[in-house]
C-alpha cells in the first residue's frame, strides 16, 4: 500500500515524473503543474491499485483554492512518483464527496 509519507517524501521536482500522457490531459483540461503537485502534499488516497503495472498507484483527491476537485493518479517506483493521469471529477461519475463512485443502475 502507498502512504501519504511515501508520497510527500518524493514529491521533489527531481523525483516527480510526468508521463506523456499526463502532460497531453493537462494541456486539454488546463490543469497546471503546481496543481497537480499540490493535490501530492496536501490532498489524500481515496483509491489503492496494488497491482498496477510497471508500478503500483492510487488515486488522490484535492481540493484546489478555486473551490475545484482534482484527482491525479501516481505511481510509485524506482524511487519516483510517476503522475499518470489527472482531471476534474465528473459528478456524473462521482457522489457529492468526489471519493466514492456511483453505482451504475
Amino acid at each position: 500500500m502507498i502512504t501519504m509519507d511515501q508520497l510527500r517524501r518524493l514529491c521533489q521536482d527531481d523525483t516527480i515524473v510526468f508521463t506523456q500522457h499526463l502532460t497531453s490531459r493537462c494541456d486539454e483540461r488546463g490543469i497546471v503543474y503546481e496543481s497537480v503537485k499540490s493535490c501530492i502534499l496536501n490532498g489524500e488516497i481515496i483509491e489503492q491499485y496494488p497491482d498496477d503495472y510497471p508500478y503500483p498507484s492510487c488515486l488522490m483527491l484535492h481540493q484546489l483554492d478555486n473551490r475545484k476537485h482534482l484527482h491525479v493518479v501516481v505511481g510509485l517506483g524506482d524511487s519516483r512518483l510517476w503522475i499518470i493521469t489527472t482531471y476534474y471529477p465528473d459528478e456524473r461519475e462521482w457522489e457529492r464527496d468526489y471519493k466514492t463512485r456511483k453505482v451504475a443502475i
